[in-house]
């Protein structure tokens, strides 16, 4: 088998500090377990970051647009202008995760793989013109072999530019018109599930565009199917440009050993296909909220994983994730500043 980047081990975790985090958990002026997911989330960051009183300064949040040419089978509500226009807000400022971004302090990396419709230069986004947007997956795969590596590599990239500036956390989002169609084409893939057993509303799908998006993904299935015999091949065939970006982010961040809070349905995906591409990297993620994306769950239970929010959300962007870091910076000081037993001169309960 030929060996990519994405083959490399995955950083592991520091135990010793985790086991430090948790006695320090024990000693705490609480019941033991009375914070219930606040105290795993510290214990976590502890090996994660190597120290027994982890912090959550420094976010990083990298954002991913692309078209996917599967659009044009009336897959979306939206028309497939809406990806470049979106861009543009985003640059502009004026979108929820740029005011997001901005209220945590976190830093915002505008990564614009391959619109549909032209695009002059924006300032602060990274134009890569990886193509414009995907080929239908329906008439054959939607990147070819270079385009999928490019986009994989895209996404690393903008993880080793987070590292070098010293985030202690990384939060991928996406934007393009109809990559829940490509996101769910690859979770009934990967899951071996039927497109009736996944299909979604997306950007908001009357009761017939379901219909539709579910006879386009059943088509793409028939199709491929037989050719997906791995991760990478899977990815290549039913992905987008923005949801392979995301899967390398994955990748990378276990390999720098820089944990990832995963945001909604489309990078959950992208999280899955990482997993498969390299089962170290799930020690690494923790999973920012539940979308109202039906088929969220089905994806979320591959992970085993349980988000930290559950609030309907269905934006993407990264939103959903970016919500949740308040929480975890919550549990941090509570982990950090609150006094032990002894240091309070409060009985604990005999042993």
């Amino acid at each position: 088998m030929t060996t990519f980047w994405w083959h490399a081990p995955c950083a592991v975790p520091d135990e010793p500090a985790r086991r430090a985090a948790a006695e320090r958990q024990d000693q705490l002026t609480k019941p033991r377990g009375s914070l219930g997911r606040l105290e795993s989330l510290a214990v976590d960051f502890a090996g994660w970051q190597g120290r027994v009183r982890p912090e959550l300064e420094r976010v990083a949040i990298g954002l991913f647009a692309a078209d996917h040419g599967v659009a044009s089978e009336g897959v979306s509500a939206y028309p497939q202008a809406v990806t470049g226009q979106m861009l543009a807000n985003f640059a502009r400022g004026g979108a929820a995760i740029n005011v997001l971004a901005k209220t945590l302090g976190a830093s915002l990396e505008l990564i614009d793989l391959g619109t549909a419709e032209p695009m002059s230069a924006l300032a602060g986004v990274r134009q890569l013109d990886l193509g414009r947007g995907t080929a239908n997956f329906i008439d054959g795969p939607a990147m070819t072999a270079e385009q999928c590596g490019a986009a994989l590599a895209a996404g690393a990239a903008s993880v080793e530019r987070a590292v070098a500036a010293g985030a202690q956390l990384y939060i991928g989002g996406e934007m393009g018109i109809g990559n829940t169609t490509a996101a769910c084409a690859l979770a009934c893939a990967v899951l071996e599930a039927p497109a009736a057993a996944l299909v979604g509303p997306g950007t908001g799908l009357d009761d017939a565009g379901m219909a539709r998006k579910r006879d386009v993904i059943e088509a793409a299935l028939a199709r491929h199917r037989p050719a997906c015999t791995d991760a990478l091949e899977t990815l290549r065939r039913l992905g987008g440009f923005e949801i392979a970006a995301l899967t390398g982010a994955c990748v990378a961040a276990a390999q720098q050993g820089l944990p990832i809070l995963i945001d909604g349905y489309i990078v959950t995906v992208a999280a899955l296909l990482a997993e498969r591409l390299n089962p170290g990297c799930r020690a690494w993620m923790l999973f920012g909220h539940r979308s109202a994306e039906p088929s969220h769950r089905a994806v979320l239970e591959a992970l085993r994983a349980e988000p930290l929010l559950d609030l309907g959300l269905r934006l993407g962007e990264g939103s959903g994730a970016a919500l949740a870091v308040p929480l975890v910076r919550q549990a941090l000081a509570l982990h950090a500043g609150m006094a032990t037993f002894a240091e309070a001169a409060v009985s604990d309960r005999p042993q």
